[in-house]
């Protein structure tokens, strides 16, 4: 994270995101929901997996929240990835299913979060937060870092 200064001259910390969604209203959606917290910012989106990959690369997000079920790669193999050249970035799952099933993927591919889609009005920020700071947030499995 870097830090922004507010008018007040405080720094404030400066949270730079990825967007990864195959549906553009989804994404709009996000980024509607996060720009609402001083400080954050949708740094870059994508459509598709293997173009979240190149842009995290390219923007170096602090956080990416990305779909599962995406074209081209799908958000399972893209986080894979970008945990192999970037394992600091978190990744946030966000998708109509959050099921028990994911749980052997979570940690090992970089994945520290999942948020349903129905409940990202009222978990998506508190994922974001808890993994910034160490943490994991997946349904009924939330910790804190230590």
């Amino acid at each position: 994270m870097s830090m922004a200064t507010t008018f007040y001259g405080r720094p404030q910390p400066r949270v730079r995101v990825l967007v990864a969604d195959d549906h553009e209203v989804m994404r709009m959606g996000i980024r509607s929901l996060l720009q609402f917290r001083d400080g954050w910012s949708v740094c870059a989106q994508a459509s598709n997996g293997l173009e979240a990959v190149e842009k995290a690369l390219r923007f170096h997000p602090d956080v990416i929240i990305m779909d599962i079920t995406m074209p081209v790669m799908n958000g399972l193999e893209a986080a894979r990835q970008i945990s192999r050249s970037q394992p600091h970035i978190p990744v946030i799952l966000c998708s109509l299913h959050v099921s028990d099933d994911l749980h052997p993927h979570l940690q090992a591919d970089g994945i520290r979060g999942a948020v349903a889609k129905a409940d990202a009005a009222r978990d998506l920020a508190q994922a974001v937060e808890t993994v910034l700071g160490g943490g994991t947030f997946f349904p009924a499995r939330k910790t804190s870092p230590g």
